[in-house]
């Protein structure tokens, strides 16, 4: 499976939004991540579907929506009208997980889960063999631009061997404090999609950026 890199707009300059993502979209990225929040399941509020249809209007990549909600199973519909290509939801606020998985998908939508760092690769167990993806927190939610958990290394490579005894080949994606220098370190570890917002819409050129992260999250070629 292919690295994709899916830039964060949360770290965007929402005034020049528009421009933001053409640019990011210019350096190659596969994605825009779309982090929702609802000042309730973590301690933050930012878009919801105005900005969503805004994006959707403009984006020449697939919107990959994270809903950091409380009861996101009410949601789902209206953020696949809007335009999400994928939806990805907490495994710690989704008590019917197996069934709000099972909703997203038959919107024709690829459905992912989420854990926080707390949360160990085991709970993904019952549901191993359902999501399209999963979503490894590497910081605890709520804010850009905090530090990488060192342990998320880890969490990652279990993550894998869950799935893999499911006999699933979903993606695997890491998002918190990925930058140019850990990059590389997650991708070995299992990952498949990289999301990093201050990385590259804090670094003034996020088209430059996008490219930096990506080569330096190939791995390294062998010597023969």
């Amino acid at each position: 499976m292919s690295l994709r890199i899916a830039p964060s707009i949360l770290a965007a300059d929402f005034a020049r939004l528009g421009e933001e993502v053409a640019a990011a979209e210019a350096g190659g990225a596969d994605l825009l991540h779309v982090d929702v929040m609802d000042g309730r399941f973590v301690p933050n509020i930012t878009v919801g579907i105005p900005v969503m249809e805004s994006l959707a209007a403009v984006a020449r990549v697939p919107l990959d929506v994270h809903l950091m909600i409380v009861e996101p199973e009410r949601h789902i519909d209206a953020f696949a009208r809007a335009g999400a290509a994928m939806i990805s939801v907490h495994a710690e606020v989704s008590p019917h997980l197996h069934r709000t998985l099972s909703a997203i998908k038959d919107l024709g939508v690829q459905a992912g889960v989420v854990l926080n760092p707390s949360t160990p690769a085991a709970t993904l167990e019952p549901v191993a063999d359902l999501p399209d993806f999963v979503l490894v927190m590497s910081v605890n939610p709520g804010f850009s631009g905090q530090r990488f958990i060192d342990g998320s290394v880890d969490k990652i490579a279990a993550v894998r061997a869950v799935l893999e005894r499911a006999g699933s080949r979903a993606a695997i994606e890491v998002d918190g404090g990925i930058q140019p220098d850990n990059a590389a370190r997650v991708v070995q570890a299992g990952a498949d999609i990289l999301v990093a917002g201050s990385a590259i819409f804090g670094a003034g050129d996020p088209a430059a950026a996008t490219r930096r992260l990506r080569q330096a999250a190939a791995p390294a070629p062998s010597i023969q």
